[in-house]
């Protein structure tokens, strides 16, 4: 099962090292890592997608816990929460072919971020299973490269209509 961690970690270049030691010392799997700034100075935010059984990934989580610049870890698998991935899809593109890859890039809501006589670039972001279709649709137009960012998610502050309702019937 895919699971998504986010981890705010003091800024330092040793925080990063740490936890991907952590994962390649130990052989957890690691889809994918994204590692920014977060909201307040010298704080980053890492996010972590990876896959294991329910003890594997709080094994995992227990670990990140003990490293000695992380703050807070976060298993979001089970919570609400917005995730994207950005990829950029550099294909081959003729004068014929370029308003067929401009329609593929509409379909994902992407955009042409760059062009050439012989290439476009596209950006397309979203989940990691729409970035995937957008990439499998490009391919027959002659794939030359793909750059993608991995996941990056934050926890949903709104839980749904159930909460909604739950208050509403206790105000009555």
């Amino acid at each position: 099962m895919k699971h998504t961690i986010s981890i705010l970690v003091e800024q330092n270049f040793n925080a990063l090292s740490r936890i991907v030691g952590l994962f390649t010392g130990r052989g957890f799997k690691l889809d994918s890592i994204s590692f920014g700034t977060a909201e307040e100075p010298g704080i980053s935010r890492l996010t972590i997608t990876t896959s294991g059984d329910k003890n594997v990934v709080e094994q995992i989580t227990r670990q990140l816990e003990k490293l000695i610049d992380v703050i807070k870890v976060t298993d979001l698998t089970n919570e609400p929460f917005v995730e994207r991935e950005l990829a950029l899809i550099k294909v081959s593109a003729s004068q014929k072919s370029k308003i067929d890859i401009i329609q593929v890039a509409n379909v994902f809501r992407g955009a042409i971020v760059d062009i050439s006589k012989e290439t476009m670039t596209i950006e397309i972001t979203g989940k990691e299973d729409k970035v995937n279709a957008a990439i499998e649709m490009l391919y027959s137009f002659g794939l030359l490269e793909v750059a993608r960012t991995g996941s990056v998610a934050l926890q949903r502050e709104y839980k749904g209509l159930k909460k909604i309702k739950t208050i509403a019937m206790q105000e009555d």
